[in-house]
This record gives C-alpha cells, sequence and structure tokens, in this order.
C-alpha cells in the first residue's frame, strides 16, 4: 500500500502537468489562430472523455444516477455563476489588471481564468478520488487515475497559457500560473480523500459529479465555441476527436 508521501508525490506530479504543458509558450513567440483552435479542440476532447470516464462512471458506480445528476446541476450552476462573478474576480489579480484593456485581450484574460477555475474544480473532486484509491489499498487504480489526470492537463495547462500570454502576462509567469492551476488543488485535495477514506468515499458520487458539471459547463461555454472562432472548425474539431480517444485509451489501457 502507498504511503502519505508517495501519494502526495503521485498527485503533484498528475496536477503540475499543466505548467508541462504550459511550456511552449516560452519558446514560441505566438501561436497561429490554428494551432490554438486546435489546442482547445484538444483539450475539449480529453474533458468530455474525463466526464464520461473518469468522473460520471466512477460516480454511478459508487452511488446512484440521481446523487451523480445532483453533482452536475451543482457544479455546472456554480460555474455559470463564477461566469459572471469573473468581474470580481479578475480583480483580484494583479496580473490581469496589467493587461491591456482591449476587447480581445479582455475575452484572453476571462479565458484564461475561466479554464484555471474549470481545472482546478476538475482536479479537487479527481484529487480526492486518488487519494481514496490509494488509501482503500487500490494502488493501481490510484496510478491509473493520475495517469489519466496527467493527460488531461497537458492540453489544458497550454489553453491556459496562451490567452494569457496574449493579454500580457509575462511567459514564465504564465507557466507558473498554469502550473499551480493543477499542482495545488490536486495534492491537497489527495491528502483529504487518504487521510479521510471513509468519508471521501461517501462523496464522491456528489464530487464527480460536480466536476463533470463545471466541465461540461467550460467545454460548452468557453472551449467549443472559442475552438471554431477563427474559421478553423475542422482542425478544433479533429482535435477534439483525437483527445476523445487518447483519453479514451488511457481510460482502457490503464483503469
Amino acid at each position: 500500500m502507498a504511503t502519505l508521501p508517495e501519494v502526495v508525490a503521485v498527485a503533484v506530479v498528475a496536477g503540475a502537468a499543466t505548467g508541462v504543458g504550459a511550456l511552449p509558450v516560452l519558446v514560441v513567440a505566438d501561436v497561429t489562430d490554428r494551432s490554438y483552435d486546435a489546442a482547445l479542440g484538444f483539450a475539449a476532447g480529453v474533458m468530455l472523455a474525463a466526464v464520461a470516464f473518469a468522473l460520471v462512471a466512477p460516480g454511478i458506480e459508487a452511488g446512484s444516477p440521481a446523487v451523480v445528476a445532483a453533482g452536475v446541476l451543482a457544479g455546472g450552476g456554480t460555474f455559470l455563476a463564477g461566469i459572471r462573478a469573473t468581474p470580481r474576480l479578475r480583480s483580484r489579480f494583479a496580473w490581469l489588471r496589467r493587461a491591456r484593456e482591449t476587447p480581445e485581450r479582455s475575452d484572453d484574460r476571462r479565458r484564461a481564468l475561466l479554464v484555471a477555475l474549470a481545472v482546478s474544480l476538475d482536479n479537487a473532486p479527481e484529487g480526492l478520488a486518488v487519494g481514496v484509491a490509494f488509501g482503500g489499498g487500490l494502488d493501481g487504480a490510484g496510478y491509473a487515475l493520475a495517469a489519466a489526470i496527467a493527460l488531461q492537463n497537458l492540453p489544458d495547462g497550454f489553453v491556459m497559457a496562451v490567452p494569457a500570454v496574449r493579454s500580457g502576462v509575462a511567459r514564465p509567469r504564465a507557466v507558473a500560473y498554469a502550473t499551480l492551476s493543477g499542482g495545488l488543488p490536486e495534492p491537497v485535495a489527495a491528502v483529504a480523500g487518504f487521510l479521510l477514506v471513509g468519508l471521501a468515499a461517501s462523496l464522491f458520487p456528489l464530487a464527480a459529479g460536480f466536476a463533470a458539471g463545471a466541465v461540461l459547463a467550460v467545454v460548452a461555454r468557453e472551449l467549443l465555441p472559442s475552438s471554431q472562432a477563427h474559421g478553423h472548425a475542422d482542425a478544433a474539431v479533429a482535435s477534439l476527436l483525437l483527445g476523445f480517444v487518447a483519453a479514451l485509451l488511457v481510460d482502457a489501457g490503464l483503469g
């Protein structure tokens, strides 16, 4: 059975994959609209697969469809409320205030923040599930889930960092923010799940539904419309399919 330090290490690596995904912004002067749209599509595909295979299905298996459905509505509603609260949230981040005030950059700042919120909402309950798996002695399931989370976090980090850089954030700082968006909630939640495995197991169906609702909201509200905003819908849809299949194969091969 894995020890608590091992669980923390696994969760940190899985969560901090957002920072790895953001690294290309350090060397790329700019990203073409086609590449950006394709990255958004890939992230959407991975997120949709995570909703189906890493959140909804395990949540129903551990609880009931009604509990998971309630979580989905709560998570999606919370995310939509967060969108309305974006101006107040934005005022709390100095790097957002320093960005130039143009409509395009304002959209980029909002998108970066919303993806960061979605990543955090997604990683917290999934980190909880990782901790529960290890705490219950299911080390194989814990490692498989951590690997799936890491795969999902790679495009998430890129999708978060690119609009942040476009809005005027320094490239190293954008990578740092992307890393923290996944690297902080994941281990914290994993520790809680590991230490409180009994309580966490009973709450997992609701937490999984909550995360699924939040992810569905950001995919439908932000990623899908934005991925087709520059006339590269075919590239975005192809990347979405690739992202979905990649996450599906990881879940089937390691889960």
